[in-house]
């Protein structure tokens, strides 16, 4: 959810829960006014009975007036020095139908006698007052939520643009291409500082990537070049003079040591670019084709070891760099060759959705631990580096890589994106 459709949803639910609870506490206020301003009304009416009664020692006449009504009544029981205010219901004579009423029961004392006297007057203009006033206020409480709804959802929107508009930038951002985020100008002095940020943050980024652009370069051509030279000196070295056979198996340890130092210098240099994206040449792989080809160099490798190939490629295409994709299936399909037995079987299987290479093979108890550098069987002659630069390869390009295994059947799936 966008900070401003969240900010909205605070703003109008807090909004109207205090609209609410303000229009409730407005209209018991408005009606407890008019309910005193209709009980002072009953007293001055009171009062007015009393000082007739006591001036012509007789009760007025009962009135029956379209929004008042007095009448008398005989005491019964303890009912002597009673006073009291309630609501009541209130006959119009001229509309003949109840109506809302206020009334006050009270006493006058006319020649030493106690009469009950009820005045009732119509609630009915003070209800059409609260009844307005509820509706302008419902009135008034409706505009302000549309206008906040259409400030917050206009205002709001072009405060946040600048805000939009770097983190676009940033997404597009690519540290390979080595461009600058261009500043949104702004008059909001957050905006302002998060535009200085960002860009600071972008110049670090491209300075770490030139010095570690540059320490792979040195580190890949200082290490390469005495490897070099002792391979070619060794070559040199057997080519011109006879050993004994003590002497020959130690040169000969020393020249496989030294292959698999250039291996692993080659594996390890491979997974710091892989990982810190140094490898640019990102293009349309055709990966059927490119399955299809890997087949053909595999061939003999089948052939020799009696391997059954059966494979089901459709038509999937992929923008990654053909480098990797060729080092990706050259480690699946060289890892599913070492693995498995004499006149075992290979499955490739590629669709939209997955890449799927299966062997047949011995179980393994590193399943767990498939994809760690380093991470191989016991009898396993390679350097455990393989099926880490795979997942570094998918990771790189949002695929995702399992393992599975069927009995004796290794299972390799990646989820291509």
């Amino acid at each position: 959810m966008k900070l401003s459709s969240r900010y909205n949803r605070a703003n109008i639910i807090t909004s109207i829960i205090v609209l609410i609870i303000t229009g409730i506490i407005y209209y018991l206020v408005i009606h407890l006014i008019l309910t005193n301003k209709l009980d002072r009304d009953l007293a001055v009416e009171e009062n007015e009975i009393r000082q007739y009664t006591q001036t012509y020692k007789k009760l007025p006449l009962p009135a029956t007036y379209l929004d008042q009504q007095v009448s008398y009544g005989e005491p019964r029981g303890d009912s002597a020095d009673i006073r009291e205010f309630s609501y009541t219901t209130y006959l119009n004579p001229k509309e003949k139908e109840l109506e809302p009423g206020r009334s006050l029961v009270t006493t006058v004392n006319l020649n030493g006698k106690t009469v009950i006297v009820t005045i009732t007057k119509s609630r009915v203009e003070s209800e059409d007052l609260v009844r307005i006033i509820l509706l302008i206020t419902l009135g008034i409480t409706v505009l302000l939520l549309v206008s906040l709804l259409l400030i917050n959802r206009f205002v709001l929107s072009r405060l946040w643009k600048p805000f939009y508009q770097v983190l676009n930038r940033m997404k597009a951002f690519e540290v390979t291409r080595m461009d600058n985020i261009k500043e949104e100008p702004t008059k909001i002095d957050e905006f302002n500082e998060l535009n200085r940020s960002v860009n600071a943050m972008a110049e670090k980024v491209k300075q770490d990537y030139k010095e570690l652009k540059s320490f792979t370069d040195n580190a890949s051509h200082e290490m390469m070049t005495p490897l070099a030279i002792i391979n070619s000196k060794l070559d040199s070295l057997l080519q011109t003079e006879s050993f004994t056979e003590q002497q020959g198996a130690l040169l000969e340890d020393i020249y496989q040591a030294t292959g698999r130092l250039s291996r692993l210098h080659q594996s390890l240099l491979l997974l710091a670019k892989i990982e810190n994206n140094l490898i640019s040449d990102v293009q349309e792989v055709d990966l059927k084709e490119l399955i299809e080809a890997k087949i053909r160099q595999f061939s003999e490798l089948f052939e020799c070891d009696g391997l059954k190939v059966e494979v089901k490629l459709s038509e999937r295409k992929l923008t990654m760099s053909r480098y990797l994709a060729d080092i990706l299936l050259n480690n699946l399909i060289s890892n599913a060759v070492r693995h498995n037995m004499s006149g075992g079987k290979i499955l490739i299987e590629l669709n939209a959705e997955k890449l799927m290479v299966s062997n047949t093979g011995k179980k393994l108890n590193i399943q767990n631990r498939m994809f760690d550098r380093f991470s191989k069987s016991a009898t396993s002659e390679g350097m455990g580096l393989g099926l880490a630069i795979s997942k570094q390869i998918c990771n790189l390009y949002g695929f995702s890589i399992e393992y599975g295994q069927v009995e004796n059947l290794h299972i390799f799936t990646i989820y291509l994106a």
